[in-house]
């Protein structure tokens, strides 16, 4: 394969691992009653937390009044919760609740059975070659939505 044809077939491989990785998020954030987008939202604040409702809308690009719902239903999930904010009486934290990664970690472990199964064959070279692509495509991935959030919608 030239290096043309490899592009399509990574941009193809890309395309399929996306659609997968929303499938079975879908499927998980459906096992807590929630939105796909809900669930993600309760990754980021586990991951970027404490954060403020301002915070997570412009991480998301949700409007700060689909965050106030959103916050609702990942405290009833147990996935977050309010918390005074100790520097400004006007604002409140959401931050993860603790314990929540003990309860959604079996959920997982199947999968990452399964990738563990997959990246055998890969020496730690090749597995610090791949993280390094993870890692920039997520940072690509990232930049690309906020342009998206930032261009005027058709119609």
């Amino acid at each position: 394969m030239n290096r043309d044809e490899l592009m399509l077939a990574l941009q193809s491989a890309g395309r399929a691992h996306s659609t997968a990785t929303i499938m079975f998020h879908s499927a998980i954030a459906g096992y807590f009653g929630l939105s796909p987008t809900d669930w993600k939202c309760g990754d980021i604040i586990h991951r970027k937390g404490p954060l403020t409702a301002g915070q997570l809308a412009e991480l998301t690009g949700l409007t700060t009044g689909a965050v106030t719902g959103l916050i609702d239903r990942l405290e009833k999930a147990g996935i977050a919760r309010r918390q005074p904010d100790p520097n400004d009486r006007r604002r409140v934290i959401i931050e993860p609740v603790p314990g929540w990664e003990e309860k959604i970690t079996p959920l997982f472990d199947s999968m990452i059975e399964a990738f563990s199964e997959a990246t055998d064959h890969y020496s730690d070279d090749e597995l610090a070659l791949i993280l390094d692509f993870m890692q920039r495509a997520a940072a690509v991935m990232e930049q690309e939505a906020a342009k998206m959030r930032a261009r005027p919608a058709e119609g």
